[in-house]
């Protein structure tokens, strides 16, 4: 059997050049790969078998992916660099290498590195960065990728399409996570009233209708702020929901101001909406205010002390 292989071997080698030594190489790095996707499918099973979390099979499956594929390329790179006396020439000797041409993977490579130390964010955090908001769906060697959210789609729902963003980005380019620290966000809501409606009726019924959709969730913040706290330098004096007061020209603006879950902004302002036009069409004292034009008679509307009428 031998003899028939170093015959074969040698045809090879008359045929198209590859030497011995190369045509073992190769059958050997073939043989490795199977033997390591075997091993990657083996431990797969058991991960499965073990767990129905979505979440943990993805954390497992990222695992065992990348360090079955480090191990095999140091015993793949043994194979072919048998002449070098360590894993760490090796690597000197590839690095150098690829350090010029490949500025750009190695910034990404670096960047995957730095996300999986620090963790500025993890899979299902929302994100945004570089101008692309979205959920973070996957984590990859070179990129991560986003869930897109925005955009054309108001109040930052999903728009359905995918973002790959190269991990270099995160040396370049700020990051903002809206699932880590305080996990809340505010929202405000702007509601226009006019002049003539009983405004401070109209801000104590909205702040009724905010505090009984954003109350709830005051208690909740607080505890997550003492959490975020011992990492973070992040304080609030007021984490109930308030209503600010301020003039526009078409009238008195009253802006509710409110927490509420990121993924749940659209859903909560419509409840907050529906509400507001329920009880204003109760109400002929408020009513909602519109760019218009007005004619002013001071003489015949004004107060007495600015010459207006007695």
């Amino acid at each position: 059997m031998g003899k028939i292989i170093d015959n074969y071997s040698e045809l090879i080698y008359q045929t198209i050049g590859l030497s011995p030594t190369f045509q073992k190489n190769i059958i050997e790095t073939v043989i490795l790969i199977f033997i390591f996707i075997f091993i990657r499918f083996v431990l797969m099973a058991i991960v499965y078998r073990q767990t129905s979390d979505t979440k943990k099979r993805y954390h497992w499956r990222k695992s065992i992916t990348y360090t079955v594929s480090i191990i095999g390329t140091l015993i793949v790179g043994r194979i072919w660099f048998q002449g070098f006396q360590s894993v760490a020439t090796f690597f000197a000797i590839f690095a150098a290498g690829i350090a010029i041409a490949l500025q750009d993977l190695i910034i990404n490579i670096a960047g995957w590195l730095f996300i999986m130390w620090r963790r500025p964010f993890d899979v299902g955090d929302r994100i945004e960065v570089a101008g692309h908001a979205g959920d973070v769906i996957d984590k990859r060697i070179f990129v991560f990728i986003l869930m897109e959210i925005g955009k054309w789609v108001d109040a930052e729902q999903s728009t359905g399409r995918i973002i790959h963003i190269p991990n270099g980005v995160v040396f370049r380019d700020s990051l903002a996570n809206y699932s880590r620290g305080f996990t809340y966000i505010w929202n405000e809501i702007p509601i226009l009233v006019t002049f003539e409606s009983d405004w401070e009726k109209a801000k104590e019924t909205l702040l009724k209708i905010a505090n009984k959709h954003g109350e709830h969730l005051s208690n909740e913040a607080e505890k997550r702020i003492k959490n975020a706290a011992k990492k973070y330098m992040i304080f609030y004096n007021k984490l109930t929901p308030i209503v600010w007061t301020s003039v526009k020209d078409s009238g008195v603006m009253l802006t509710i101001r409110y927490l509420c879950d990121p993924r749940k902004r659209r859903s909560s302002e419509q409840a907050i909406w529906e509400d507001v036009l329920r009880t204003f069409a109760n109400n002929n004292d408020i009513d909602f205010a519109y760019p218009t034009t007005r004619f002013y008679d001071n003489r015949q509307e004004g107060k007495s002390g600015t010459g207006g009428a007695n």
